[in-house]
């Protein structure tokens, strides 16, 4: 499908295609506000030259539906688990989809091993928090009582990006927004919260052979948060200061085209 908003506008053909199978899937059409937002996004990424990177990744917000907001914007399509994919009471259009602290998460369907073990990132973007130490995104722990180990972890209270050993950064709470983290070698990696970056001295581990989850820890005694977020993305290195600028301006944007 070619989308023409306006004289001197275009739509980017990856923005299309996305729009419209969230239409699809929704049933109706976006607003027009909605659908620019998602190309702005798409053609910004582009010229910042993070798109290459983000190998899955969904937009949660701005759909009609909880199941156009589950189509990916990037790679396959997340499995989702125990959310109301009917009467979208987990969903809202403009904050995203909120887990329930007890059961509700998402498989992505990215194995952490996908991604090089020193090119990679995990990032969300939350629109409201659960005050407490549980998961917003983990490439899976391995099977041990106290869930600890996984290589690819981002709670409130800590990460791990490609490594065994955890940072306790950021102190709790940071704000919503972009969270997340991206590791370009394999004796650091870039943490970032609340709006800023932070440099972790943490030597890089062995993939796990898991896929990448939202809203859950994968372990004997999994974690769930109450968090809703409205963005997630997996892949390999990027800039996060760019992504969180670009997603930023899209929650924005689709707030502002919402009624």
């Amino acid at each position: 499908m070619t989308l023409v908003w306006k004289s001197g506008y275009s739509f980017d053909s990856d923005a299309s295609t996305y729009i419209d199978a969230v239409e699809t899937a929704d049933g109706q059409a976006l607003e027009t506000g909605v659908r620019v937002a998602i190309n702005d996004f798409v053609l910004g990424c582009k010229g910042d030259g993070i798109w290459n990177a983000i190998k899955a990744s969904c937009i949660l917000a701005g759909a009609r539906t909880t199941n156009g907001a589950l189509v990916p914007l990037v790679g396959a399509a997340p499995t989702p688990n125990n959310f109301d994919l009917v009467g979208d009471t987990d969903y809202d259009r403009k904050t995203g989809l909120k887990g329930d602290g007890s059961t509700k998460y998402l498989d992505s369907n990215r194995n952490n091993n996908a991604d090089p073990q020193n090119s990679n990132h995990n990032a969300v973007y939350a629109t409201s928090l659960q005050a407490t130490n549980t998961v917003l995104i983990a490439a899976a722990d391995p099977a041990t009582a106290a869930g600890a180990g996984g290589n690819g972890l981002f709670t409130l209270g800590s990460s791990r990006c490609r490594a065994n050993a955890a940072s306790t950064t950021p102190v709790l709470p940071p704000t919503p927004g972009l969270l997340g983290f991206s590791r370009s070698i394999g004796s650091q990696y870039t943490l970032r919260y609340s709006g800023q970056n932070n440099t972790i001295a943490i030597v890089s581990d062995g993939l796990l052979n898991q896929n990448v989850l939202v809203y859950r820890r994968q372990s004997v005694a999994p974690s769930y948060t109450t968090s809703r977020l409205s963005f997630y993305s997996i892949g390999e290195s990027l800039d996060l200061a760019l992504l969180d600028t670009r997603v930023s301006n899209l929650m924005t944007a689709i707030g502002a085209a919402i009624p």
